[in-house]
């Protein structure tokens, strides 16, 4: 904690604009890296752990809707079988979890901090990026071990895996925007984030991760797409890393647009209500 008030104060002092963001963006690297460190702290798989958790939905979904359910889907690109159906619906899990894994911790980001909200000169518009961004670090070892499962499977490696960074910044911008309101709510009205967990759940299935998205109404399908940006954000990680395909860029670019809405609204509730904080902590 010592270290993260030095590098604060530093940013409290007149510096280059150029300077002050790059001061920012260390404070922030700093920020994400104690806090992948304090979440398995003194476990022995240590950073494992959410890959573990990960790779076990897929083995709970893959049984209950490939075997139990006997859901089969033609999978463009894969062999069809059960392992191919746990990697389509794994594709689907990893931006969900990194989505939830973000936005749940950062709710409770500014009340679980006060001290850094009332002694220290500190940057608070951080505070909720922290745990958007070590979500999304702990992702990308399911995405890795997706695209290492579909190589061993297909026997072959995408082109379109290079485009994953265009679906990641509407994803990231989406997240940390909902992360800002739901942090900055948060600190008013303390069910926000019990709140939440009875909206994601129900923002889970209405999101086609564990069923296509063809079991819609093909009339309802386009507002599917339009309304809940997670479900282009799924579908386009399915085609990028699974079939090698781009098929959705329409909807990709109007994901895009809603992300860049959802975040500057997300940052002006935040910084509108900032002032406040000190006095109600």
């Amino acid at each position: 904690m010592r270290g993260v008030a030095q590098k604060a104060e530093r940013l409290s002092n007149k510096l280059p604009i150029n300077a002050l963001w790059r001061a920012k963006l260390d404070l922030l690297r700093a920020l994400v890296i104690r806090d992948l460190e304090a979440r398995h702290k003194g476990s022995v798989l240590g950073n494992l752990w959410p890959l573990l958790n990960q790779l076990s939905q897929l083995l709970i979904y893959t049984y209950v809707f490939s075997i139990v359910l006997k859901v089969k889907l033609p999978l463009h690109g894969l062999p069809e079988n059960n392992l191919s159906f746990g990697l389509w619906i794994f594709a689907g899990l990893i931006p969900w979890n990194a989505f939830v894994g973000g936005l749940f911790p950062a709710a409770s980001s500014v009340i679980n901090q006060p001290n850094l909200v009332k002694k220290v000169v500190f940057p608070l518009a951080l505070l909720p990026l922290v745990p958007v961004f070590s979500a999304f670090v702990e992702s990308t070892l399911g995405t890795m071990s997706l695209i290492i499962l579909v190589a061993l499977t297909t026997k072959t490696i995408h082109l379109t895996l290079w485009l994953l960074p265009l679906i990641w910044i509407p994803q990231l911008l989406f997240t940390a925007g909902l992360s800002y309101l739901v942090a900055g709510l948060t600190v008013f009205l303390r069910d926000i984030p019990q709140t939440l967990g009875v909206l994601t759940n129900l923002w889970f299935y209405l999101t086609p991760i564990v069923y296509p998205i063809t079991v819609i109404p093909e009339k309802f399908r386009q507002w599917v797409f339009w309304l809940n940006p997670l479900t282009t954000i799924a579908e386009i990680y399915r085609e990028l890393i699974l079939s090698g395909t781009v098929k959705h860029l329409g909807e990709w670019g109007i994901v895009f647009l809603f992300s860049l809405i959802v975040f500057y609204g997300g940052l002006s509730v935040y910084r509108r209500l900032r002032p406040a904080f000190a006095d109600v902590l």
